[in-house]
């Protein structure tokens, strides 16, 4: 017996896309090789946007993250990026930086344009891809190519920074969702979902993430009744299929945006909230082999200044938002050659 997934209502209500991109303002492209098992999506803005950070894993890793702390200079961003690839998909933002400098988009300084592109990395160097890829790895061409590729409509699960993802007992994934507030403030989700834990409650197929649910977004299942005796187990299941699989391979790497006006000190806050959305999808989270990272964004193309009541509801959006993601990423991986996990809708 299962309780029924949660509703939709007028609280409840998702954008159009259901993607990161119903933010006014953003757009996103995705580029993978599937031999490597392996990718890169990118985040461009529009015009340079107010931007935040917030790490919370033990085992980040992460480019031009200082300078987003609200006490630093630089205000706005041109990109965010997410790979794969652990440190070496660091070099995907020298790719999408390139994209941004033939097109005069950065910083101007002393008649240079410097784009802004802070960038994180997820580890999924053991997931049945080859990585015999020769001197240099392929992330820098991989980041130009997701910057090419970028547009409001998007592909979600095995593509992009989601390719080569894995969570405990399943493929992971690249995810996303939104949400439209009462006061009319667009919220949105993006995440590439590669954790230590579990998504799933306990042994089941049921999503931790399932209270958020809008319109079966993620399977419908709701929560299983009663709850199963492992629900509370901290083993982490993929030992059991994967044992050679190092502790140290993974991280979720997210970013959540809005369409408010908010301050650098407000995107702050906004980027802790949402890390609510990891610990409400995934169980356990921030755990010390976990590089867990969100990036907030806020383009403020709404012209919508919150007030601190609508700031509270805001933060509880991000968290919700996240945790939807999360979940979608799973749901929506595809079953590919040579892959050490099943996907979740694997027969």
């Amino acid at each position: 017996m299962t309780q029924p997934a949660a509703g939709t209502s007028g609280s409840r209500q998702s954008g159009k896309r259901n993607l990161i991109t119903d933010v006014a303002g953003l757009r996103v492209g995705n580029a993978q090789d599937d031999h490597i098992k392996t990718g890169v999506t990118a985040i461009l803005c529009d015009r340079a946007t107010t931007a935040a950070v917030q790490v919370l894993g033990g085992a980040p890793g992460a480019r031009e993250t200082d300078l987003l702390e609200p006490h630093n200079t630089v205000q706005t961003i041109n990109a965010i990026v997410l790979s794969g690839g652990s440190a070496f998909g660091l070099d995907s933002a020298s790719g999408v930086q390139a994209y941004l400098r033939e097109r005069k988009i950065g910083f101007e300084a002393a008649g240079h344009h410097i784009p802004i592109v802070p960038s994180a990395i997820l580890f999924d160097m053991h997931n049945g891809g080859n990585k015999d890829w020769g001197r240099y790895p392929p992330y820098r061409e991989l980041g130009y190519q997701a910057a090419d590729n970028a547009a409001e409509d998007f592909a979600l699960g095995s593509c992009g920074a989601g390719a080569g993802a894995l969570v405990a007992g399943f493929k992971g994934g690249l995810g996303s969702a939104s949400h439209i507030l009462s006061n009319g403030i667009t919220m949105g989700a993006l995440v590439a979902v590669n954790a230590v834990g579990s998504v799933t409650v306990g042994s089941s197929k049921y999503f931790w993430a399932a209270p958020f649910e809008q319109d079966n977004e993620f399977g419908g299942l709701g929560y299983p009744h009663p709850m199963p005796a492992d629900a509370a187990d901290l083993r982490i299941k993929f030992r059991d299929t994967a044992p050679n699989m190092p502790p140290q391979a993974n991280t979720t790497i997210g970013t959540i945006a809005t369409d408010a006006v908010l301050t650098k000190a407000q995107a702050k806050r906004l980027a802790i909230a949402a890390h609510d959305g990891y610990s409400r999808a995934i169980w356990p989270a921030h755990t010390p082999f976990d590089g867990d990272l969100i990036f907030a964004l806020a383009t403020g193309a709404s012209g919508i200044e919150p007030t601190v009541e609508e700031f509270i509801d805001l933060c509880a959006s991000a968290a919700s938002t996240m945790a939807r993601a999360v979940a979608r990423g799973v749901y929506l991986a595809t079953a590919q050659e040579n892959d050490l996990f099943p996907c979740w809708n694997a027969d």
